[in-house]
């Protein structure tokens, strides 16, 4: 088809399905472990990273089976469907109804779907990594020698399936996630957000079995880097065996492996363990760059996401694609050539060095973002603390008399004193007086570490109170809101919001909160009493909120009623994530194409899948660098990690840059065509003593 083997566009439609599949529920893996499994972040987190890590170590296993034994065909179907199973037990594994007996709307045995989880992720990892290094290399394959031009395209192609999938599925799957599924209780719908990836997964591998006759299956030839393992093992083994002073030393280590493996072979490794020295700093860039997944999208979670639209705190990584598409044109077509215009000498390993340097600022305004939530987080007790917030109810002013001498305060009508902070052993009770009236509560059974609301109104002749216990311990999780309702009217009403009943409040009782949606949604605000029906539609609570809403009366069929804020929606834009993803993008566009381009210029090319398992276990290395480090600081304000992992990487980049201005940069086609010389003038020196014995023996 135009000049193209048929076969490439089974690849190109595989590659597709597979990257959707595997960045649409990665996307939502970090919510998951939080709000299904109650994981705390830190081993959300944790198993986040290892699950990352293992997906970047499993490509040597895959590379080595393709090239040593399967050959890539085999590999990557059997490996696919591998990856589909451990698709589906993930998705299985999130139904919550599964283990859900008593239908309370949680799992009765969590380990189930604890089990069920790690099964799949472990099967996925090992389907993802065992095909990455397999797809693109067999489309290569499918192609003629003097076919240059139509390879350039296809793999032109190829990452462009790649991002589309990735940029795709990071919009889909949240919106799916977002959703509310289930038998007998409603949750968030992790079953469709994992299970349309394992229905692509599936039609991934369908697609490509389909093609399978059109396909040029070259067969297995050896894997390069076990040649090259043995050649070094060789080497370290030979030099010790030689340790002893009567031997005389070599130029070079690998020197000692001479005696077994040709010349060729060990300068190649030489160049090719030249580069991968300089691989040692870059694990800390990844470890910094793979958070965009776990951490950055935790941090989203106590952001407001309303952009007209609601944006899932899952949707923001994919700003890193879509800045990506952006920046590597603006990057390779403006700031480079600028760059060359100043006459300044921008090497590959300056650039790399710059990419750390961005992603370490990127992590700095991540700190200065988190320092602006946490301004914006509400203060609980903590132990030997109690708190209480005043509510009057009524339409007379009051004051407040904590007792003994504590503090006194003066509340307005329909107004609210916010949460104070008492020691719980020093409260006693508490004097309300209005004008002649008087009323004492005893505070002596409050409980440490709790929140208290004190309602109270002044009635004709009397003050009514109630001290309600307040039942929230953090701020509502997933951006949503949670809303309660305390009756200040004079008489019994029937509570129904959204058409569906809440509570049936006496005077100056309280009803439990009920969870409502994030974002600009109005809710109807309906009661009813022996004598009137009253309707109102309800503010726009945004993201992360509490309230209390108190019913104070009803004029002509209008409910009139007040409210009272006990936790502040999310006031920090999840728009100002931008700038740290707008820098760790820049990096990554300087760091990540620049390393890989520069990776494989200065190393053969028989060794270049050699230098792409070195850089997919760098990845893999900085993914366990989080575990080790978040683990290990023991800090307990995220903004300090963030500062952390930016000193982390800045030391690394100033380790790297003093590397660099070490490495010699080279030509290995040159020093290739000097073997090549070698070898030919070896050649014709063996048939010309050939020719001199063949003549002797005719004498």
């Amino acid at each position: 088809c135009s000049g193209f083997p048929l076969s490439i566009f089974f690849i190109v439609i595989n590659e597709f399905c597979e990257r959707f599949s595997y960045y649409g529920m990665r996307a939502v893996l970090i919510l998951y472990f939080k709000y299904f499994l109650h994981w705390d972040d830190n081993l959300a987190t944790a198993i986040y990273h290892t699950f990352v890590a293992l997906c970047y170590l499993t490509p040597l296993l895959g590379a080595i089976i393709a090239d040593s034994w399967l050959g890539k065909f085999k590999t990557i179907v059997s490996l696919s469907i591998v990856y589909t199973i451990g698709q589906t037990i993930l998705s299985v594994g999130s139904i919550n109804d599964l283990s859900d007996h008593n239908r309370d709307g949680s799992p009765d045995n969590v380990a189930l779907p604890i089990a069920l989880s790690m099964i799949g992720l472990i099967l996925i990892a090992l389907g993802t990594g065992g095909i990455k290094p397999c797809v693109s290399a067999f489309g290569g394959d499918q192609f003629e020698d003097d076919q240059e031009d139509q390879r350039s395209t296809f793999f032109s192609l190829f990452y462009l399936s790649v991002n589309a999938g990735s940029l795709i599925s990071t919009i889909v799957t949240p919106n799916l996630r977002a959703m509310e599924c289930g038998i007998h209780t409603k949750q968030r719908c992790y079953p469709l957000a994992f299970g349309v990836p394992a229905i692509l997964m599936a039609v991934s591998l369908i697609v490509f079995v389909a093609g399978s006759r059109m396909y040029k299956k070259v067969k297995p030839q050896g894997n390069v880097m076990l040649q090259v393992c043995k050649c070094i093992g060789f080497a370290i083994k030979n030099r010790f065996r030689h340790r002893s002073k009567e031997f005389p030393k070599r130029e070079h280590w690998l020197d000692w492996a001479s005696d077994k493996y040709d010349k060729r072979l060990i300068a190649q490794t030489k160049m090719a363990l030249n580069v991968l020295f300089l691989y040692i700093p870059l694990p800390m860039f990844w470890a910094l760059f793979d958070q965009q997944g776990s951490r950055w999208t935790l941090q989203a979670t106590a952001m407001n996401g309303d952009f007209g639209v609601a944006i899932q705190p899952d949707q923001m990584q994919i700003v890193n694609p879509i800045l990506i598409v952006i920046m590597v044109p603006v990057v390779n077509s403006l700031i480079y050539p600028l760059i060359k215009k100043c006459k300044i000498n921008f090497t590959p390993l300056r650039k790399i060095t710059v990419g750390m340097f961005l992603a370490s600022m990127a992590f700095v305004a991540a700190a200065l973002l988190q320092v602006q939530i946490d301004k914006t987080l509400p203060v609980f007790p903590a132990a030997g603390q109690t708190q209480i917030r005043l509510m009057n109810l009524g339409s007379v002013s009051a004051t407040v008399q904590f007792q003994p001498q504590l503090q006194s305060v003066d509340v307005a009508p329909k107004k609210a004193v916010n949460y104070m902070i008492f020691k719980t052993s020093q409260l006693q009770s508490l004097n309300v007086t209005s004008g002649s009236l008087k009323e004492t509560q005893s505070l002596e059974d409050l409980l440490e570490g709790k929140r208290y609301t004190f309602a109270f109104q002044v009635f004709g002749t009397a003050i009514d109170s109630n001290l309600i216990f307040d039942n929230v311990t953090s701020k509502p999780e997933e951006g949503k809101n949670l809303i309660r309702f305390v009756n200040s009217y004079v008489s019994t009403v029937d509570v129904i919001l959204d058409d569906k009943a809440v509570a049936v409040l006496p005077p100056l009782t309280v009803s439990n909160y009920t969870t409502v949606p994030g974002g600009k949604r109005q809710h109807t605000i309906n009661i009813t009493t022996p004598l009137s029906s009253c309707t109102v539609s309800s503010k726009k609570f945004g993201f992360g909120s509490a309230y209390t809403i108190s019913i104070n009366d009803c004029t002509q069929g209008t409910l009139n009623i007040t409210y009272f804020e006990d936790i502040p929606p999310s006031s920090v834009h999840m728009a100002w994530q931008i700038p740290q993803y707008f820098l760790l993008t820049c990096g990554e566009v300087v760091f990540s194409v620049t390393g890989l381009e520069f990776s494989y210029s200065q190393a053969p090319s028989n060794m270049k899948s050699v230098l792409q398992a070195g850089w997919l276990l760098s990845v893999a290395v900085g993914n366990i660098i989080v575990l080790i480090v978040a683990g290990a600081s023991k800090l307990s304000k995220q903004w300090a990690e963030y500062v952390l992992f930016a000193a982390l990487l800045f030391v690394v980049c100033i380790i790297f840059a003093i590397m660099a201005t070490f490495y010699t940069y080279i030509d290995p086609n040159e020093i290739e065509a000097q073997f090549n010389k070698q070898e030919k003038e070896d050649k014709k020196d063996q048939d010309d003593h050939g020719k001199e014995a063949e003549a002797d023996s005719k004498m």
